[in-house]
């Protein structure tokens, strides 16, 4: 039987909030792995999640990231509208904003396979599949994590595990406004530029296509079951 995951399309979402959501599910599934096996509280116990969000405009910097690759002064970032956050996840400095599917999936590794590298991979090959449904290739670049159409970047990516339990994930640019890019040097990587689907192929892109094709090819990649929610996550409303 395969492993069930269920996905919560949180909307657009600060920052903060996103981030505290995440470290309480991830804690959740820790806890739930340290009970003695059959222990499990049913009322309390909860699978796999995914939760699909869009943040405000926001600059994260990995925790071994170089706060230099941040071009603006952070006191200078209200005034285009944007906050800052050093995080706990690995990579340096990236955008999120408006028209961009950030996916943040919170799993088990040590029910699928106990290999970071392999996770990642199946991650930039899900966006990979998903680009392709838009005629779009993707591909990696040797040494560098996210997904690349020639030479720009399309999808960031950053992850944190604890005991093997996922969180962080990656940004999608679909139609986001690449501006707010060149205050920063992406990844901290000199010389190459970001790009989207939308500057790719010349229009805006419906994100819900795009979300229902990310969660396909998720399901196929990872071999497990989907199960989109329809409500906020039951452990997390106060925090939506």
């Amino acid at each position: 039987m395969k492993r069930r995951v269920d996905v919560f399309d949180l909307g657009r979402l600060p920052y903060s909030k996103a981030w505290a959501l995440q470290k309480e599910t991830q804690k959740r599934l820790v806890d739930q792995k340290r009970m003695p096996h059959g222990n499990a509280n049913k009322n309390n116990f909860i699978q796999d999640q995914f939760f699909f969000t869009e943040h405000p405009h926001v600059y994260t910097l990995g925790k071994s990231g170089n706060s230099s690759n941040l071009l603006k002064k952070i006191s200078e970032l209200n005034t285009i509208n944007a906050e800052f956050f050093e995080t706990d996840r690995g990579g340096d400095i990236t955008y999120h904003g408006p028209g961009q599917i950030v996916g943040y999936p919170i799993i088990d590794l040590e029910e699928y396979f106990t290999d970071i590298h392999r996770y990642l991979r199946n991650l930039e090959e899900t966006i990979i599949q998903t680009c392709l449904e838009f005629d779009v290739n993707g591909s990696r670049i040797k040494g560098l994590t996210g997904v690349w159409v020639n030479d720009e970047k399309i999808c960031a990516m950053g992850i944190r595990c604890s005991r093997w339990v996922t969180m962080h994930g990656f940004a999608l640019n679909v139609n986001t406004d690449l501006t707010y890019f060149d205050h920063i040097v992406p990844c901290g990587i000199k010389g190459k530029n970001v790009t989207s689907l939308e500057k790719i192929l010349g229009e805006k892109i419906d994100p819900i296509i795009v979300k229902d094709i990310i969660l396909e090819k998720f399901s196929e990649i990872f071999d497990v079951s989907i199960k989109k929610m329809k409500e906020s996550p039951e452990l997390d409303k106060e925090l939506l």
